[in-house]
């Protein structure tokens, strides 16, 4: 199969509003995060081509399980970071860790929608216009939402909130976001949503500047936005190691890379369990 954009004009078009909007039954989805192609070489002197020959095995491996499934997940999203290379600085690295992400995740069964969220590397540490186009022609929207299986899932540019380089895109995020938690607040379910860097990895309280978490000062106020809108379960990637914790009766839930690890967790992907009244995973 062939490498198609999916996230566009702020949704996913593998999900039809009038076969998802409406609950039917509980269903499970698959969280991956940090497939990050290219990471190795930066801890390890690395001589064969591709440099990200373990990230691709990784990869491959993580497909190969989620197609042997049963049943088969509503769907795979990956929170971020799905090549290491930046745009801007490394652009034929990139361009090459693309090719080989979509040519791993093409492989994808058919039947199970893949859902990209955008990462720091994959749009900038400091975003630029250019830098989020670039993703964009690759990938499709950085930030859109959409109903499966009667739950709405709203994916964010979480770099929109960990910086300030591009004021007018912040702005545009801030007034959609806006529009997507209204909707939520008027829906029975809870309401998902998905993001790269999370708002705490595991004390919400914690106020100490980190590079792995977003900063006190925007956390607390968009954890009771999002609280006061339905969302009570927001899943994240970035850490390369599982952790997050609970605000409220908000949970933050972090997943540990699929590719290069930074702590004792291995290489793997959470399965979630959608029911009407909750979440396990």
């Amino acid at each position: 199969m062939s490498w198609t954009i999916k996230a566009s004009n702020r949704t996913h078009s593998d999900f039809s509003l009038e076969k998802n909007k409406e609950w039917q039954e509980p269903f499970i989805f698959v969280q991956g995060a940090d497939t990050q192609l290219g990471m190795f070489q930066d801890y390890e002197e690395i001589t064969t081509e591709p440099k990200w020959a373990q990230e691709i095995a990784l990869a491959e491996l993580a497909v190969q399980k989620i197609n042997q499934m049963k049943p088969r997940p509503k769907f795979y999203v990956i929170c971020g970071d799905l090549c290491h290379a930046f745009y801007d600085k490394s652009p034929e690295e990139r361009a090459a860790q693309d090719a080989d992400f979509k040519r791993v995740f093409t492989k994808v069964d058919p039947s199970i929608p893949l859902v990209c969220v955008c990462g720091n590397h994959d749009v900038g540490d400091n975003p630029t216009v250019e830098v989020i186009d670039k993703y964009k022609s690759n990938y499709g929207d950085d930030y859109f939402s959409f109903y499966a299986g009667g739950v709405f899932f709203i994916c964010i540019n979480s770099q929109l909130y960990h910086s300030t380089s591009v004021p007018e895109q912040n702005e545009a995020h801030d007034r959609w976001l806006n529009s997507q938690l209204e909707i939520a607040r008027g829906l029975k379910l809870p309401s998902i949503m998905f993001q790269h860097v999370p708002w705490f990895h595991t004390d919400p309280d914690r106020t100490e500047k980190d590079y792995f978490e977003i900063d006190y000062t925007i956390r607390k106020k968009m954890l009771d936005k999002l609280l006061d809108a339905g969302v009570k379960y927001v899943f994240c990637g970035h850490l390369h190691r599982n952790g997050g914790g609970k605000y409220k009766d908000l949970e933050c839930v972090v997943t540990t890379a699929i590719g290069k690890q930074l702590g004792t967790d291995l290489s793997g992907m959470r399965v979630v369990k959608v029911y009407k009244d909750r979440v396990e995973h």
